[in-house]
């Protein structure tokens, strides 16, 4: 009987464990809510409409062209490459393969050099 009465006394403590309150986290070093960072910690929002719409697989234009050398002077491809500010775009954006992307980002890099593009974006 002495084992069971030990038992439930275990389980009432554990279940008897509130959350701790917000001045229990005030007194922690660096100050700070005690809560993750980051994040509304909300759910999320479900998708409305119930059917997902994806957006086209984009693929590499050069791939397309079999180009296998993208030339620094060919002003007008490479510009579309590059945002309004003259940043280059990601991969993400343009659709182009990882090996297209590193030679078009040296391109854009010798032509800025050879001030074909410009470096920042005019005013």
């Amino acid at each position: 009987m002495t084992e069971n009465t030990t038992a439930t006394e275990n389980t009432n403590a554990s279940q008897e464990q509130q959350p701790r309150s917000r001045a229990q986290y005030s007194n922690r070093p660096g100050g700070g809510t005690g809560r993750p960072a980051g994040g509304a910690g909300g759910p999320r929002r479900s998708f409305q409409g119930g059917r997902r719409r994806f957006g086209r697989k984009k693929v590499c234009a050069f791939c397309a062209e079999k180009v296998d050398y993208i030339d620094y002077k060919d002003v007008k491809r490479l510009r579309t490459f590059i945002t309004e500010r003259s940043k280059i775009k990601p991969r993400r954006m343009t659709g182009t393969c990882a090996k297209h992307q590193r030679s078009l980002a040296t391109a854009i890099k010798r032509s800025r050099m050879m001030a074909l593009l410009p470096f920042t974006a005019l005013r």
